[in-house]
């Protein structure tokens, strides 16, 4: 695996995991679960914020205390899956901003289809966080950070809940150097573009349609 992919094998995360595999999960718990997990993740995928140190009043005393130093997150999720994962997000980081970016991809070429893009105005400022439930052929992922970059922002990240290896490689060869977060390598690809073993199209479950 390279070294800038990151599988996070928390046991809370792979529980979750478990559970949003499951075909007999419904949209209510599914919802959840893709929330839940992304939370988990988003703690993870923050680890490296830098802190400095600053002075607090306690009941007791004055304490020396640390806060996050000046970092500021915009997280872009990808319509529509990635609005799932949004929520668990902001909970974790409610000063951060959130982007847009729309793509599809075309059940023909399976190529991606930009059609909507919206970020923060300070992007420059910003530390980026891409989401995404599914890395399948990595195509929108791709797509997504040659969008993205053109505002500039000061870093980028992307988070998945489920990678296939195609896509990870994909991705990893485009930009190297951006880190990739995920619960799950799986096996594979099949012949439409689904992640084996998977959970399935995570929009549909998300949203319940099909």
């Amino acid at each position: 695996m390279k070294e800038n992919v990151f599988i996070l094998n928390h046991p809370l995360i792979q529980h979750k995991l478990t559970l949003l595999r499951d075909k007999n999960t419904g949209s209510k718990q599914f919802r959840e679960l893709v929330s839940e997990i992304a939370m988990l993740m988003c703690y993870e995928a923050t680890r490296d914020m830098p802190l400095k140190e600053v002075e607090v009043e306690t009941p007791i005393a004055i304490a020396r205390s640390k806060v996050i130093a000046g970092r500021k997150l915009a997280f872009v999720p990808i319509l529509r899956a990635g609005l799932g994962m949004v929520e668990g997000c902001i909970n974790l980081v409610p000063a951060a901003k959130v982007g847009h970016i729309g793509l599809y991809r075309d059940p023909q070429t399976l190529k991606p289809v930009d059609y909507y893009c919206k970020m923060p105005s300070d992007m420059p400022e910003r530390d980026v966080i891409i989401l995404d439930p599914m890395l399948a052929t990595g195509g929108s992922a791709v797509a997504a950070v040659e969008s993205i970059k053109r505002y500039n922002p000061k870093s980028i990240k992307f988070m998945c809940i489920l990678a296939a290896p195609e896509g990870l490689k994909v991705f990893t060869d485009a930009f190297p150097e951006i880190p990739v977060y995920t619960a799950s390598v799986d096996i594979k690809l099949n012949d439409h573009g689904y992640i084996v073993p998977g959970l399935g199209d995570a929009g549909d479950r998300i949203f319940g349609t099909k």
